[in-house]
């Protein structure tokens, strides 16, 4: 059953192997775990609810409890501790757009705010109510979850919105397709989730992300059913699909996604490389992507977290031998571990891997093969679950994530984790900071930065901790020519940065939109736009 209070399945946890504690203990120092609250205690919370009548409508304490949060820091501590503050009024359940479209009728007809909820996975706040004389109504699309027809000749798939990662690809290979959009949520994140949030997947490279596979679908709205069609292109005026990209709730509830789909694969494998150094590891990750070179996946990741990841591996006599083998190739202190996928017919991937090796070569890259390779594809998924066994230590862990051009990545990266490393001086508390590059482009890439902090005598330090690290930082990226976000949207907590980005001007049309489809401001609000 799906965790309460954190992530994923209840059944499945995730050790960290021998050793793994006292790196930590090392760098950060010893910590001492906060205490859980239990289900009951949170259920016993919940009040009264607001909502008028609705037979669609499930108003019991476990179900809004279960919607009240997502997976950002805070919604953890506010799980953990029970202080969850706001909970929705009631949750429902639609299995059709047309169930979709009665209960947005009934939230005009009340003035009650609506919140779509996919797979629960927003770490910025996307699903959680805000306090106000609105009674809140959580949608949970999840029902909603099926392949509902696929166009084998032009290749396009249409889907409910609450189809989850696993059950799109499960229900796709059964045909003899991929949509090949893996981000690292896929477990539980839905295809209206990756459409509203514009998200992005490990394979990126070679499937696009999700603004290139969305080719058209259908969205409910205040105002009446909006039908996207599918063209391949078009010039017809402004692209309604990029209105909807990234609307976070705002413009209407996505009911029904039609995505650009790829026969599977006859061939794919994962390969790591390590390098002596910064530079030259950037630079061949650089140089491949603008050499457009056919590789599926691409992740560099620095020396601390190359470093950290090593440690964390388990299996420390492999491990003892791979770093003798390194430093006997040059590669010892300071080294950087690039991962990288080939994906497609056995002659592109051939291909690819002798060109990959061949830049990588020239950049005194160590290619070591694909048993590191393969260990990272067998747990790509599971990383969010170290959340849950790091917080038993007594650490908290969290991330930011960013896009800048190349001749600013040096610069950026530097400035995000100095500002983590260093805001918690104050406390006498260290942070533990890494970083990789995990989305490329020929103009850029992703900066996604991993940090680690002993928890505070209570949930209320602790919190304060995090809101030091995550608003400071979020001030520098945006202050230094990065993006508040490159995947995980803006929800709420980004809401208050997005102005720097866009600009004036660039708010006043978002806010225009939102107003144009919702004038009540009834849909998710202070989501996107404050």
């Amino acid at each position: 059953m799906r965790r309460w209070n954190g992530w994923g399945d209840d059944q499945f946890n995730l050790e960290l192997p021998d050793g793994g504690r006292q790196f930590l203990e090392d760098r950060i120092g010893t910590a001492t775990p906060l205490t859980d609250t239990s289900l009951e205690a949170a259920c016993a919370q919940v009040p009264a609810s607001r909502l008028p009548a609705h037979p669609d409508v499930v108003t019991t304490p476990e179900d809004r409890v279960r919607h009240a949060r997502g997976q950002s820091l805070a919604d953890w501590l506010a799980m953990r501790s029970g202080g969850f503050g706001v909970f929705p009024d009631g949750v429902a359940y639609p299995e059709s757009s047309r169930a979709v479209a009665e209960l947005l009728r009934y939230a005009g007809e009340h003035d009650l705010s609506v919140i779509p909820y996919g797979g629960g996975t927003s770490v910025v706040g996307h699903i959680n109510p805000v306090k106000g004389e609105k009674p809140v109504l959580t949608v949970d699309m999840g029902r909603m979850n099926r392949l509902i027809d696929l166009d084998r000749e032009s290749q396009v798939a249409t889907f409910g919105a609450g189809t989850p990662g696993p059950l799109v690809e499960s229900q796709l290979r059964a045909q003899g397709y991929t949509l090949g959009h893996f981000p690292q949520s896929f477990e539980l994140s839905t295809i209206g989730g990756w459409v509203a949030s514009r998200s992005s997947g490990q394979q990126s490279l070679r499937y696009g992300r999700i603004e290139q596979l969305f080719a058209g679908g259908r969205i409910e709205t205040l105002k009446g059913t909006l039908e996207i069609p599918t063209f391949p292109a078009s010039s017809a005026g402004p692209d309604i699909r990029e209105l909807i990209l990234g609307s976070e709730g705002r413009v209407g509830l996505i009911t029904e996604v039609k995505v650009r789909v790829t026969p599977l694969p006859a061939h794919e494998s994962f390969h790591v490389v390590f390098f002596p150094s910064w530079d030259k590891a950037r630079t061949a990750c650089r140089k491949l992507v603008q050499n457009r070179t056919q590789l599926s996946m691409l992740r560099l990741s620095n020396a601390t977290e190359t470093e950290t990841q090593l440690a964390l591996a388990g299996h420390p006599g492999l491990i003892t031998m791979l770093e003798s083998y390194l430093s006997l190739r040059g590669a010892k202190d300071g080294k950087c571990m690039m991962t990288f996928g080939i994906t497609g017919s056995k002659r592109q991937c051939s291909n690819a891997l002798k060109e990959t090796r061949a830049i990588c070569g020239d950049h005194d890259g160590i290619y070591t093969g694909r048993k590191l390779g393969d260990k990272w594809a067998a747990k790509r998924f599971t990383m969010p679950y170290l959340r849950e066994a790091l917080w038993e230590l007594g650490y908290a862990v969290d991330t930011l994530e960013t896009a800048t051009d190349w001749d600013n990545v040096d610069h950026l990266l530097r400035r995000i984790e100095e500002n983590l490393r260093n805001q918690l001086n104050k406390n006498k508390e260290s942070v533990h900071v890494f970083t990789h590059l995990s989305h490329f482009y020929p103009q850029g890439c992703s900066i996604y930065t991993t940090y680690v902090f002993r928890v505070a005598d209570s949930y209320d330090k602790t919190l304060a901790r995090w809101k030091v690290l995550k608003d400071s930082t979020s001030g520098v990226i945006v202050n230094n020519r990065g993006t508040i976000s490159h995947q995980h949207g803006v929800g709420k907590d980004h809401a208050p940065f997005l102005p720097v980005e866009k600009g004036e001007l660039g708010m006043l049309a978002i806010g225009t939109l939102c107003r144009t489809f919702d004038p009540a401001g009834l849909l998710n609000p202070e989501t996107l736009v404050e």
